[in-house]
């Protein structure tokens, strides 16, 4: 691992209308680690965890180096695409992450949220407050969030939630490229944080 590393968290969608989709988003994230572990600049200065939320947020993986990337599961039979536990979910697990690795003396780069989902949140009411309190910028480790969505995606929900970038598969866009492109750039323009977060 490298002495300063960037924590990314892939939350991707996996209730029952992504049933069709999970094969293109497998090949992304394969793209993804194939990229990183290609380049030695980057190879041990990524890490990336895998979640999947449908009515409640499940994690496939910890924080590995993002070349051990795990696949996404199969979509469960719920039909629930509920956004507001996996915010919370992320801001209690970043917390915990960036906590053990500085721990370690580690510098930790600003995290970064990769959010993956086809669909409509089913708690349009309760969701805002939660992601809110994950990107509330008085937070020392608030991450960037990148939004990625695929088929008829709510491009206004994921216009809210893509606080740094937001992209569409519709618009011809691969999820590897843009992984790749934002970890690069957050890399690259970047300097390694001087103990902390970056901010």
């Amino acid at each position: 691992m490298g002495s300063d590393v960037l924590p990314c968290y892939v939350a991707c969608d996996v209730s029952l209308s992504m049933a069709d989709h999970i094969d293109e988003l497998n090949t992304g994230l394969r793209e993804f680690r194939g990229a990183v572990h290609a380049d030695a600049s980057v190879a041990d200065r990524v890490l990336c965890s895998v979640i999947g939320f449908g009515e409640e947020p499940l994690a496939v993986h910890g924080l590995y180096l993002a070349g051990e990337v795990a696949e996404l599961p199969p979509p469960g039979p719920c039909a629930g695409t509920n956004f507001g536990p996996v915010f919370t979910y992320l801001r209690t697990r970043i917390d915990s992450d960036v906590h053990l690795l500085e721990t370690h003396r580690v510098r930790v780069h600003r995290p970064m949220v990769f959010f993956l989902s086809d669909g409509q949140p089913t708690d349009p009411v309760t969701w805002p407050a939660a992601f809110a309190a994950l990107t509330d910028p008085t937070w020392r480790n608030c991450p960037r969030v990148v939004t990625f969505g695929v088929g008829d995606a709510d491009e206004g929900a994921l216009g809210r939630i893509g606080t740094y970038r937001s992209y569409l598969s519709r618009d011809g866009v691969r999820l590897g490229t843009a992984l790749i492109a934002s970890v690069m750039h957050v890399l690259s323009t970047s300097g390694p944080p001087p103990g902390g977060t970056l901010s």
